[in-house]
């Protein structure tokens, strides 16, 4: 299991659109939203140890890097390779404080045996992100890391002209941000393709467990993927199946912010199990994908 490789110190909502409803289910039937392990029966109606699923974590928390020097002055993608870019020290203190955040919310829950997980991209920013939003968590409570180069930055063609770049992201906005595709570089849609890839890696992940202890698979788990905004966009985009325009409809979260998909009710991950309606109105979210995440729930 990978460590990670840096010292640790020591030890709401509004009313939702729609009414939920518990749904009757028959009581031999499997529960998505139950704790313990769930085991298949085989052919003889006998439990089969060989397919046990392991609870599904409870939370994926998607943070956005903290504040860049390529956030604060563009120029610094002239000469310094983008993967290369630093945080500044006010986003080093973001990323402190998302890690508590996240460390508060999870201990509300107040779960024994909880621990969390990382997924990073292998930029200089995300990585030190990682650094300082670990900060606040014991050793013992992050089971491990992995730096993952399908979540990195859209490649916005090597070194950067500024005033190239401005003409590129004006003809972005006339073409579309989903299809445009930068010279040298991608197109959102080339990072949704491999964000796909990952989905799958992520899926399997869960499915099997692989980021917990061996033998342990009780432990209430919470993923936290640090990657970059349009990155964070698209695998929303790719996880919940909006839609191009829809896509097109969002902003950007701020620096060192989060967005928390949760498990809900009947075992899906939904947005309004942490944010409230109005935060997720202003994060681009329509009627028609905030009456899907109320299904989610």
């Amino acid at each position: 299991m990978a460590v990670l490789p840096f010292p640790y110190p020591n030890p709401s909502s509004l009313p939702l659109l729609y009414q939920k409803k518990r749904l009757k289910t028959n009581p031999n039937t499997i529960k998505c939203c139950q704790t313990e392990p769930i085991k298949l029966k085989s052919s003889n109606g006998q439990a089969n140890p060989e397919t046990v699923i392991p609870p599904r974590p409870r939370r994926i928390i998607l943070v956005r890097h903290g504040e860049s020097e390529g956030n604060v002055d563009e120029s610094v993608y002239t000469r310094i390779p983008d993967p290369n870019i630093p945080l500044t020290g006010k986003g080093k203190l973001q990323a402190e404080e998302c890690g508590h955040r996240i460390k508060k919310m999870i201990e509300e829950d107040a779960h024994q045996h909880w621990q969390v997980y990382f997924y990073v991209s292998p930029y200089r920013r995300t990585l030190q992100t990682l650094q300082n939003l670990a900060r606040p968590f014991h050793r013992s409570r992050i089971a491990g890391f992995r730096e993952e180069p399908r979540i990195r930055e859209q490649d916005f063609g090597n070194f950067q002209n500024r005033e190239k770049m401005r003409v590129e992201k004006a003809l972005r906005q006339l073409y579309g941000r989903f299809f445009y595709r930068f010279p040298d570089g991608e197109s959102a849609a080339d990072v949704y393709d491999r964000i796909t890839g990952f989905r799958e890696t992520l899926r399997t992940d869960i499915n099997i467990g692989r980021y917990q202890p061996p033998g342990d698979k009780k432990t209430e788990m919470n993923l936290v993927i640090v990657s970059h905004g349009l990155t964070l966009r698209v695998f929303l985009m790719r996880w919940y199946k909006w839609t191009v325009q829809q896509f097109e409809g969002l902003h950007n979260m701020g620096n060192g912010n989060m967005i928390v998909m949760e498990k809900g009710y009947g075992g899906r991950y939904s947005l309004l199990m942490h944010h409230d309606e109005q935060e997720l109105r202003r994060f681009g979210l329509t009627d028609e994908m905030l009456i899907d995440q109320e299904w989610q729930a």
